[in-house]
C-alpha cells in the first residue's frame, strides 16, 4: 500500500517543472501555517499558566476536601 506521501510523489513527477514547484510553494505554505497555528497555541497555552500565576501557594491539601467547597 502506498503512503500519501509516495501518492504525492508519483502524482508530482509527471508534472511539468513549473507545475511541481507550485506543488512544492504550497506544501511549503501549508508548513508554515502549521507552525503558526503551533505557536499561536503555545502562546494561548503560556497567557493561561501566566494567569494563574502564583495562585497556588504552595501548602499541603487534602484532594477530598475540594469537594467540601461552597
Amino acid at each position: 500500500m502506498n503512503t500519501i506521501a509516495e501518492k504525492v510523489f508519483q502524482a508530482v513527477k509527471t508534472l511539468p517543472e513549473q507545475e511541481a514547484g507550485e506543488v512544492l510553494d504550497f506544501v511549503e505554505f501549508l508548513k508554515v501555517k502549521a507552525d503558526q497555528e503551533h505557536n499561536q497555541k503555545r502562546k494561548s497555552a503560556w497567557a493561561m499558566l501566566e494567569k494563574y500565576k502564583g495562585a497556588y501557594d504552595g501548602k499541603l491539601f487534602n484532594r477530598e476536601d475540594l469537594y467540601d467547597r461552597p
